[in-house]
């Protein structure tokens, strides 16, 4: 980011910061986590101690990270280096993200930014159209459907939650996390201990990995008298029977043709249900019980919009309630074929354009490298 950015952009997390500490989450348990945070164009800084909300106003204000970061996890020394810092449990936490749903509207809104040239185009692309350069990079801005599709994620992972894990909503909490998707956070006492297997299990469970036939009662060998799962049973179970089924008076012809196409065949069946009903988090994310975790109320430099909870997640517009950063006027030289929209407001599209924009627009493009 050129100089000239990043003075704009850093005055704006300052005024953030300075105006909105409220909203910045202070975690249970604060002098047993690890912080860190990176700078404008820095590297990661990690490994700090954080001894009350004021030690980290302070730091904020100070240093002016443009992500802050706080681990899942709990330690006797969250100052000491990994292998001394004797791990004491961690949050179970989830990542829903919108760039691994594999939605079709990621190619209207996906930027295709020339490393040589600076040159922008709409779309992937395996070569700058305009002068040939194979260094790229690919920057995506969020969409309304990605948003939207996010959230049905996050509802089926709570609906699972409660209904499979005995983990209710009111032990959840839903934040927005400042770009493409939303952090899950259960506080719930009895996973705190997992360790980082236990938990890729349990991440396979959500999302249906590794499902065998012998689980749901068929055999590999031809038999009539394979026992499928029945609709209303708990967990997956009762889903894969209600996927198979849709209602009861279809059971008994479902099954005749279930067990006449064979093993394969509902194997098959099982990958589908998987595709539609399994929970599309990212695993390595929930199994790194080491992992720092963007801060909630922090601000997410990817996006130039904060992480912030979703008290009401139907009604949650990240467009709207998470940006903000300040509204005074700043002029700017954009170079984004997508509209951004922003407060109900259109930005774009720009090809190397002069505008006038309130400072949350002219952060955004600054911070996604579009300007």
């Amino acid at each position: 980011m050129l100089e000239k950015d990043v003075i704009l952009v850093e005055n704006a997390i300052k005024e953030y910061y300075f105006n909105h500490f409220d909203l910045v989450n202070i975690p249970p348990k604060l002098t047993q986590r690890e912080f860190g945070y990176q700078k404008i164009n820095g590297g990661m800084i990690r490994h700090i101690a954080i001894r009350d909300s004021k030690d980290l106003h302070l730091l904020m204000m100070k240093e002016t990270p443009s992500d802050v970061y706080c681990s899942n996890a709990y330690y006797s020394f969250p100052s000491m280096p990994m292998s001394e810092k004797d791990w004491k449990g961690a949050d179970l936490i989830f990542d829903i993200d919108a760039k691994d749903l594999a939605l079709s509207c990621r190619n209207d809104h996906s930027v295709f930014k020339c490393s040589s040239c600076h040159g922008t185009t709409l779309g992937k692309q395996s070569a700058c159209p305009q002068c040939g350069s194979t260094k790229f990079e690919i920057v995506s801005v969020a969409c309304k459907n990605c948003i939207g599709e996010s959230k049905k994620e996050v509802k089926k992972l709570l609906k699972m939650l409660d209904q499979d894990l005995d983990i209710k909503n009111e032990e959840t909490e839903v934040y927005f996390s400042g770009n493409e998707g939303f952090h899950i956070k259960a506080i719930n006492n009895n996973y705190e201990m997992l360790g980082s297997q236990e938990r890729s299990d349990l991440v396979d469970y959500l999302m249906f990995n590794g499902a065998m036939p012998e689980t749901f009662g068929m055999k590999k060998q031809y038999n009539s008298k394979s026992t499928l799962p029945e609709m209303g049973e708990a967990g997956w179970k009762g889903r894969v029977a209600t996927s198979l089924f849709g209602s009861k008076s279809k059971v008994p012809k479902v099954t005749r043709q279930i067990i006449s196409d064979g093993y394969l065949a509902f194997q098959a069946k099982l990958d589908e249900v998987r595709q539609t009903m399994g929970v599309k988090v990212d695993p390595k994310v929930t199994m790194d019980i080491h992992r720092i975790f963007r801060l909630e109320g922090s601000m997410n430099s990817k996006s130039g919009l904060s992480k912030i909870q979703c008290k009401n997640l139907d009604d949650f517009d990240p467009f709207l309630d998470a940006c903000l950063l300040g509204e005074e006027q700043v002029d700017i030289v954009a170079n984004c074929p997508v509209v951004i929209k922003l407060k109900n407001k259109k930005y774009g599209p720009y090809a190397n354009e002069r505008d006038s924009v309130p400072k949350y627009a002219a952060c955004v493009y600054d911070m996604q490298g579009i300007s």
